[in-house]
C-alpha cells in the first residue's frame, strides 16, 4: 500500500486513481495551490469531481484554506495531527508579492491575540506579506 493509499485510509476514504492523483500534487507542492493550479497539473477530470475532492480532504483534515487576500481560494496540505474534527496548525501564512505564491511557514506559536470580553475565537490566522526566498535570490 502505497503512503497516499495509507493517507486516505487513516482520514476514513476510500482510495481512488482521481484522488490519488490529486493528493500527490499536494505532496509535490511546496506552496499553497489555487483551484488553476491543480486543474494545470491533471489531464483529464470532471470540474465536479475535483471540487468534491477537495471538499472531502478539506472536511478530513488533508487540506485547508488559506486566505492571502488576493481573492483566489488557495489549499495546503495538513501536517500529519490534523483530523476531521480539528485543524491543528500552528504556522503562519506568507505570501510573495512577487511570485505571487503563499507558503505555510512552520512557528514556535502563533502570538496570542487579546480580545474584548464576550468575543470568541475559533480559529486563527497570520498572513504576513514579502518576497520569498526564491524571489530574493532573482533580484
Amino acid at each position: 500500500m502505497s503512503a497516499i493509499d495509507q493517507t486516505l485510509k487513516i482520514h476514513g476514504l476510500r482510495s481512488t486513481f482521481f484522488r490519488n492523483q490529486v493528493l500527490e500534487i499536494f505532496h509535490k507542492s511546496d506552496y499553497a495551490l489555487s483551484l488553476s493550479d491543480i486543474e494545470d497539473y491533471l489531464k483529464e477530470f470532471d470540474r465536479i469531481t475535483l471540487y468534491r475532492t477537495l471538499k472531502s480532504f478539506e472536511e478530513k483534515g488533508l487540506i485547508h484554506k488559506i486566505s492571502d487576500n488576493t481573492g483566489i481560494t488557495k489549499y495546503a496540505a495538513c501536517e500529519s495531527a490534523c483530523s476531521e474534527d480539528h485543524h491543528h496548525h500552528q504556522h503562519v501564512h506568507f505570501h510573495c508579492e512577487m511570485c505571487l505564491k503563499s507558503y505555510c511557514i512552520d512557528v514556535a506559536a502563533v502570538p496570542n491575540v487579546v480580545i474584548p470580553e464576550g468575543y470568541k475565537i475559533f480559529s486563527k490566522e497570520m498572513l504576513l506579506k514579502g518576497i520569498c526566498k526564491d524571489c530574493s535570490h532573482k533580484k
